[in-house]
């Protein structure tokens, strides 16, 4: 059997972690701009595009999860970080902007 090179996980499923005060390290990997209209409290804003970068600054063992507009840019980057030997990443399964419809309405979408 394959071991599970990272996870998805749902909207609901990190409201849960939230409210539980167990939310892992959140990265947002959306540009600067898409920042400033919103995003998760506490989440720290990484860039997609100079995850070469700033990989080489996080803690391979500790639990990540990475999250975008729609999804598709944490799922690249979840990728990378487990090529790299990242045992503990995840990505927010539909993004921001289902966080948004599926968890917390006062999220704004754009």
């Amino acid at each position: 059997m394959a071991e599970e090179l990272f996870r998805d996980v749902t909207p609901e499923q990190l409201r849960a972690l939230l409210e539980q005060g167990r939310a892992p390290r959140m990265i947002d990997v959306r540009d600067p701009e898409e920042y400033a209209l919103g995003h998760l409290p506490g989440a720290e804003l990484h860039p997609a595009d100079q995850i070469a970068d700033w990989s080489r600054t996080l803690d391979p063992d500790q639990e990540i999860l990475l999250y975008c507009h729609h999804g598709i840019r944490s799922l690249h980057a979840a990728m990378h970080l487990s090529a790299i030997g990242f045992k503990k990443a995840s990505h927010l399964r539909g993004g921001l902007d289902a966080y948004s419809l599926l968890a917390d309405p006062g999220i704004r979408r754009y």
